[in-house]
């Protein structure tokens, strides 16, 4: 794979292709666990962890996987990448995993790592299935991270709270207050303020997509601003 390639890679995973500004996918944690930047951190990075070794690993045997039973063997990689990861959290950041809960599971039921192991990891070569993985993994991370921080910011006034409980001392720094703790909009760290933030955010993207003169796709169509 040619060098230009790569950067197809890392241009789509980021931006171009996001998981959840683009293709909608993983729309369930996007929601339900941005309450926080540090939460949407959290959960999109062990996203990305299992979406890169999933991707690494469907590549490496997509030889042997044969159309048939393809979908139960990728499910089954992504159950068990996703158990290690879990265990992993438990042992060593169980505050985190504790907040996270039930959402590390549920990560073999989201469709962005099932997608990509159906629309790349299985049809090339493991060192751009991995750098796929991450990077998908990683705009994962980032798409989660803004939803967190613009609800964590708008709704309580700071950003980046508990870091340092949650992901461990280093990330001290990380923690900020922005905003006097009563100009917080409750709205925001609840339900409806994951549909609206994310529903900003898409606009955003669409918006900066049409101002750079980019093709748009989304949900099967295109435009071309």
């Amino acid at each position: 794979m040619e060098t230009t390639q790569y950067g197809r890679i890392v241009r789509d995973g980021l931006w171009e292709n996001n998981g959840v500004l683009s293709m909608l996918l993983g729309m369930c944690p996007a929601m339900a666990m941005t309450t926080s930047a540090t939460n949407g951190f959290g959960m999109g990075l062990a996203t990305a962890v299992v979406m890169a070794a999933s991707n690494l690993l469907v590549s490496l045997f997509r030889n042997y996987i044969t159309q048939e039973v393809r979908i139960p063997v990728f499910i089954l990689i992504v159950a068990a990448m996703v158990t290690l990861v879990d265990l992993t959290m438990n042992a060593w950041m169980h505050e985190l995993y504790k907040v996270l809960g039930l959402f590390i599971p549920l990560i073999v039921s989201n469709c962005l790592p099932l997608a990509r192991l159906e629309a790349f990891a299985a049809k090339e070569k493991p060192l751009p299935a991995l750098m796929d993985g991450i990077f998908m993994g990683l705009g994962f991370t980032l798409a989660l991270t803004a939803i967190g921080a613009v609800r964590e910011i708008t709704g309580s006034g700071t950003l980046f709270a508990d870091a340092s409980l949650l992901l461990g001392p280093a990330f001290k720094f990380m923690e900020m207050r922005l905003l006097p703790a009563d100009m917080g909009i409750l709205m925001m760290i609840l339900p409806p303020g994951g549909f609206l933030v994310t529903g900003l955010l898409v606009v955003a993207k669409r918006l900066i997509d049409l101002a750079a003169g980019k093709e748009i796709q989304m949900g099967g169509a295109h435009s071309v601003a």
